[in-house]
C-alpha cells in the first residue's frame, strides 16, 4: 500500500532558468530512476498568490512542462500531471479542512514570511491561509512517503505528517480493531506473523525505530493481504488504529548553488537569469557583459575572484584545473575578464545543447506534450480515487 513513492510539484511561472535546473530538475532526473515519481504542475497553488493574473497560467503551464521534458524528465520513468486536472486533490483538501485546527495553519513559518514579501498583494484570503493544507492534500492523496524539499520547506512536510496523524487518529478507530488486526496477523503465515509480533513488541516497549521500519518493510513485501488488512497492520504496529493516510518523510535536497548574473541567487525577480533554452547568442552576450571585480579597471590590474560574480559560475561549471587557472590568472592579471568568461560561456552552451534539442521535438509537435500530460493525469486520478474512496469510507460518506 505505502510504496517508495516520491511526489513533487512546481508552480507554473513560465519558462524555467538554470537555477531551476540545478536546484530542482537535476534532482528529479536522479530520483526518477530510484523511486516511483509523480511530478505535478501546481496551478492551483499559483492562484493562492496570483489569483488576479489568470490569463498567464495556461501559457506558463505548457512552457514549464516542455522545459521539464527538455531537461530530461522522462515520462516513461515518472508520471507528469496538472494539479487542477485531478479534482480529487480539492476534495481531499476540503475533507481534511474539517479536522485542521486554524492555529496549525497560522503557525506555518512561510505564512507570515510570504505576506511580508508580497505586501503589495491582498493575501488575507482563505486560499492563501489554507495553501499548506492543499499542499498536504497533494502529498497525502498519493500516499507518497518521500517529498524532496530544501531545509526551508521541512515545516510543510511536518505539517502534512501531523495532518495524516490526526486523520488516522480520528477516523482509524474501527469497532473491533484489535480482533481484526490479530486475525490479519495470522494471514501473514507462521514465520512472518512471529517476526511481525517480535518487531511490534520491540517498537512498542522500547521505541525502537529500526524495528518499526523493519515491520513496515515486512508488510510492504507481503502480497496476500487485502487493502483493509494491510491498513490495520500498519496501524497495529504503533498501537493505534488503521493507517489510512501515510505520513510523508522529507527527502532533503541540497540548496541550489546556481548564482545569477549579478552574483545573487538566480531569480526572475532579480532579473539575473539565463533561461533553460535561451538562444546561444543571448547567453554569450549576457555572460560577456557580467560585472567583474571593480578593482580590475584596466586589463593589467590584478583582481580577486572572490569579489567577482563570474567566479561563482566557475564554481558550478569548472573543474579544479580550470578554477586554478582562474585564480592565478585573475590575481596576477595574467588573463583578462573576457578570457575568464569564455569557458563559462562554453560550459553553459554545452549544458543547454541537449536540452534545446529535446525541446525542439515538443515544439515541433505540441500534441506530444498534451498526450504525455493526459496519460499522467489519468494515472494520477486512478491512484487519487483509491485514496479518496478509503477516506470517504472512514468518514461515513460512502453511502448511495
Amino acid at each position: 500500500m505505502f510504496t517508495n513513492r516520491v511526489l513533487s510539484g512546481m508552480r507554473p511561472t513560465g519558462r524555467l532558468h538554470l537555477g531551476h535546473y540545478h536546484g530542482v530538475l537535476k534532482n528529479w532526473i536522479k530520483l526518477q530512476h530510484e523511486y516511483e515519481c509523480f511530478f505535478f504542475v501546481a496551478d492551483w497553488h499559483a492562484l493562492t498568490t496570483h489569483y488576479d493574473e489568470p490569463a498567464t497560467i495556461e501559457r506558463h503551464v505548457w512552457d514549464m512542462v516542455i522545459d521539464w521534458l527538455g531537461a530530461g524528465i522522462d515520462p516513461a520513468q515518472a508520471t507528469l500531471f496538472i494539479q487542477s486536472h485531478v479534482p480529487e486533490h480539492a476534495e481531499l483538501h476540503l475533507l481534511l479542512s474539517m479536522i485542521t485546527p486554524l492555529g496549525w495553519l497560522e503557525r506555518v513559518p512561510t505564512y507570515r514570511d510570504q505576506q511580508e514579501k508580497l505586501a503589495e498583494k491582498d493575501l488575507s484570503t482563505y486560499g492563501f491561509l489554507g495553501y499548506p493544507l492543499l499542499q498536504s492534500a497533494d502529498i497525502l492523496i498519493y500516499r507518497a512517503n518521500r517529498v524532496p524539499v530544501g531545509e526551508d520547506q521541512v515545516p510543510h512536510i511536518e505539517f502534512s505528517r501531523e495532518i495524516a496523524r490526526r486523520f488516522n487518529h480520528v477516523f482509524g478507530r474501527e469497532p473491533g480493531f484489535e480482533l481484526k488486526a490479530e486475525a490479519a496477523v495470522k494471514k501473514l503465515g507462521a514465520r512472518r506473523a512471529r517476526l511481525y509480533r517480535q518487531l511490534r513488541t520491540k517498537y512498542l516497549e522500547q521505541g525502537d525505530a529500526e524495528a518499526l521500519a523493519a515491520a513496515r518493510a515486512l508488510l510492504e513485501e507481503t502480497q496476500n493481504l487485502t487493502l483493509g488488512d494491510r491498513e490495520r497492520l500498519f496501524g497495529y504496529i504503533e498501537g493505534g488504529g488503521k493507517v489510512i493516510l501515510a505520513e510523508p518523510q522529507a527527502l532533503l535536497t541540497e540548496a541550489s548553488k546556481m548564482p545569477g548574473l549579478d552574483g545573487q541567487k538566480m531569480s526572475k525577480s532579480y532579473n539575473n537569469t539565463i533561461s533553460l533554452r535561451e538562444e546561444a547568442e543571448s547567453v554569450a552576450k549576457k555572460i560577456r557583459t557580467m560585472p567583474t571585480d571593480p578593482a580590475r579597471v584596466k586589463r593589467s590590474d590584478p583582481g580577486d575572484p572572490e569579489k567577482c560574480p563570474v567566479w561563482q559560475l566557475h564554481l558550478v561549471y569548472s573543474d579544479e584545473e580550470r578554477k586554478e587557472w582562474v585564480q592565478q590568472g585573475c590575481r596576477s592579471a595574467g588573463i583578462g575578464c573576457l578570457e575568464c568568461k569564455q569557458p563559462v560561456i562554453d560550459a553553459v552552451l554545452a549544458e543547454q545543447r541537449p536540452i534545446r534539442e529535446r525541446v525542439q521535438e515538443y515544439l515541433d509537435d505540441p500534441t506530444l506534450v498534451k498526450s504525455i500530460i493526459a496519460d499522467g493525469c489519468e494515472k494520477a486520478r486512478r491512484i487519487a480515487q483509491e485514496t479518496l474512496r478509503d477516506v470517504r469510507e472512514v468518514m461515513g460518506l460512502n453511502y448511495g
